[in-house]
């Protein structure tokens, strides 16, 4: 990471470069401005970086590092061996000497070819000190000792790329999941296999059972259950059908679709989230900028520390210079902050991976961070605590007719209307299978209702203000129209100018992770939530006290909204808010984190939120504040450990404790164990 980082630096002073971005995670280099390949190349060759530019297959020697990093380990070990056992054996330094000499170059190749290019440039990175420490070692006759750190370095060196490799694998395993070909209907030649680059807008794909998606599109033939876990996270497949809009990377279940592209291949779900988790790994979190910080001001400390132990006990105390050469030595080996650099961006980058595997993206580790520091958080209502579609809760005969015929009457009224009451109630006659006549002399009434003449019949739908404007009043509808209200339910009164035929009453039905989720978001100390929505005061104390949230406020603007959560942080602190990315989008900016609902089904919400939860699933945001909360104690855990180390390890020097292999142990094994330990946030799993 740190090597990383200079390498950026670096490529951004070329130039002509205007800017340079390094994600060392996914290995991807983005440079602005006017450069030649060639000059970018050797920036890359100085830290033993392989440049291709994007699009060029990878070649063999690139794809093989691993295994070349593996025998050049054996051979240094197979050398360090053969040195050790002929200096115990023959005792002849023209034996073992040039043996111990060949485990130094085989171990410490790379290392020294990477401080050739850094020495000169005053960049004193782990390289060049790890260079300095085993030439000082030679130069005073510790061959073996140098033997043994090039080897040791080297095996460091391996187990980090493989730690790294194993945080690398969740965006691959992202990257993985489209297939990249689609069988498209091609006529006159029928069914053929296209790879995805070539598939335009308005292609018709077709998707067997039990095969992968390969592009977005719309349903336009068939029906059949999708299994979008690698999108939305959700466990149980989704029924869908002609309409339903479906992903790239999702599994067709059951039945042969036939589905029209809607998105390239570029602008898929699955690219945006891949390109969204690269951008957000590459992102410096709060706690990733502190540690570079400290590091800058701590490696030159140190480094000063190594020339004062190895000048002042010779020059102004008389003490040979060989023992403190060799603390100097050991002390510069340790000086390189490697396990401190790593400590955050690898915690960082798993946590980030695995949140993505699991339907929620994190734009960032500063937002991830942010997730787990909030004190309250603010909910819409409509699309987030509710499904966001008015169902038909109740239908209250109040003259001679049946629920059934009042029903029949209002659908055959509704069904010319596109409200979403209308259509609620057209859902409800349709699923219990009743059959209206077609209705005459439709007029809708703007803000009140609508009219019409039904069986011969000139009937009237819509609220209570209609009613009381046709003079049509009843003191026990009237108390149960209040009653009603109060329960949170929209009413809807059906009649003529005689009288009241009946009450239809609609409500926004509540998801049912939405207690579960809120009450869980209680356990974990969220100590404030709050409901924010435009409906009326009676419809949002009905909601709040049915989900559990501590306070509401009703008939806001959007703009109230922004006032609502600028007022909130004031109040409590870090306020999240959570909303469907739309009309929520000024609050969801506002707030100190904001998580969009359904990112899967919205760009808006992808692009407007710091945190998107790909499915309508409010019991995944419990899991990200327990991610983000893993994550920063694995964060200290790392810092204080790789303090810990560095104390002890400077603090031996002085007795002459520290070897020069004990301080490469230290240092590298400390390096590959926050490594590991931050790669343990990729286990990390929602609690069913």
């Amino acid at each position: 990471m740190d090597c990383a980082a200079k390498f950026e630096k670096n490529i951004a002073a070329l130039p002509g470069v205007t800017r340079a971005s390094l994600n060392a995670t996914v290995g991807k280099l983005i440079v602005q401005g006017s450069v030649s390949l060639d000059a970018i190349r050797r920036e890359g060759k100085n830290e033993n970086y392989t440049i291709i530019p994007d699009g060029e297959p990878q070649p063999e020697q690139v794809q093989a590092g691993s295994n070349w990093e593996l025998i050049r380990v054996l051979a240094a070990l197979a050398a360090l061996l053969a040195g050790y056992i002929a200096e115990r054996v023959t005792g002849s330094a023209a034996v073992y000497i040039p043996l111990f000499v060949a485990a130094i170059a085989t171990g410490g190749w790379g290392n020294f070819r990477k401080a050739f290019y850094s020495l000169p440039r005053l960049d004193f990175n782990m390289s060049v000190l790890m260079s300095l420490a085993i030439i000082g070692a030679m130069a005073i006759g510790e061959w073996e000792e140098g033997a043994v750190v090039a080897f040791l370095y080297a095996v460091s060196e391996m187990l980090e790329a493989w730690t790294m490799d194993r945080a690398r694998q969740s965006i691959r395993q992202l990257m993985d999941i489209a297939p990249k070909t689609a069988r498209m209907i091609s006529l006159p030649a029928g069914e053929v296999d296209v790879p995805v680059e070539e598939i335009r807008v308005g292609d018709l794909m077709v998707i067997r059972p039990g095969e992968k998606i390969a592009m977005d599109g719309r349903i336009v033939k068939g029906e059949s259950a999708i299994n979008q876990a690698s999108i939305t996270g959700e466990s149980a497949p989704v029924e869908k059908g002609p309409g339903a809009e479906v992903y790239a990377g999702t599994l067709n279940t059951s039945g042969t679709l036939e589905v029209e592209i809607t998105k390239l291949v570029q602008d898929t779900t699955i690219a945006k989230i891949i390109n969204l988790v690269e951008e957000a790994q590459a992102k410096r979190a709060p706690s990733q900028a502190f540690i570079e910080r400290f590091a800058a001001i701590y490696t030159p400390i140190v480094l000063l520390l190594a020339v004062g132990i190895v000048l002042v006990p010779p020059l102004l105390l008389g003490y040979d210079w060989g023992p403190w050469i060799y603390r100097g030595l050991a002390l510069l080996v340790v000086s390189c902050p490697c396990a401190l650099v790593v400590s955050t961006p690898v915690a960082i980058v798993s946590a980030i991976g695995n949140a993505a595997r699991q339907g929620v993206l994190i734009k960032g580790g500063i937002h991830l961070e942010g997730a787990g520091s909030l004190t309250a958080i603010a909910f819409d209502k409509t699309g987030t605590l509710t499904k966001g579609i008015p169902t038909v809760t109740d239908v209250i005969p109040t003259g001679t007719r049946s629920g059934q015929e009042l029903l029949q009457i209002a659908a055959a009224l509704e069904s010319r209307s596109e409200h979403p009451l209308a259509l609620a109630i057209v859902r409800t006659a349709a699923a219990r299978q009743i059959a209206w006549d077609p209705v005459e002399d439709f007029k809708n009434i703007t803000g009140r209702g609508a009219q019409g003449t039904v069986n011969g019949q000139k009937v009237y739908i819509g609220n209570p203000r209609l009613f009381e404007e046709l003079g049509v009043t009843s003191d026990l509808v009237n108390e149960q129209v209040s009653r009603l209200q109060g329960e949170g339910k929209t009413v809807m009164l059906v009649g003529n100018r005689q009288g009241f035929l009946g009450i239809i009453t609609a409500a926004d039905e509540v998801r049912k992770t939405s207690k579960t989720a809120l009450a869980a978001l209680k356990k974990l100390g969220i100590r404030h939530t709050i409901m924010l929505t435009g409906d009326n005061e009676a419809t949002a104390r009905a909601i709040s006290a049915r989900v559990g949230v501590d306070e509401f406020r009703a008939e806001l603007l959007p703009q109230d909204k922004v006032t609502a959560i600028r007022a909130y942080q004031e109040q409590y602190g870090n306020v999240a808010m959570v909303g469907d990315g739309i009309n929520d989008a000024p609050a969801l900016a506002t707030a100190s984190v904001g998580i969009a609902m359904g990112g899967a089904g919205t760009d808006v919400a992808l692009e407007t939120a710091d945190i998107a939860l790909m499915a309508d699933d409010l019991t995944k945001l419990p899991f990200t504040i327990s991610l983000s909360r893993a994550t920063l104690k694995i964060i200290r855990q790392n810092i204080t450990f790789a303090l810990v180390i560095k104390a002890i390890a400077v603090l031996a020097v002085f007795p002459g404790w520290l070897t020069l292999w004990l301080a490469i142990l230290g240092d590298m094994g400390a390096t590959v164990l926050v490594t590991l330990n931050s790669a343990r946030l990729m286990r990390l799993k929602p609690e069913e």
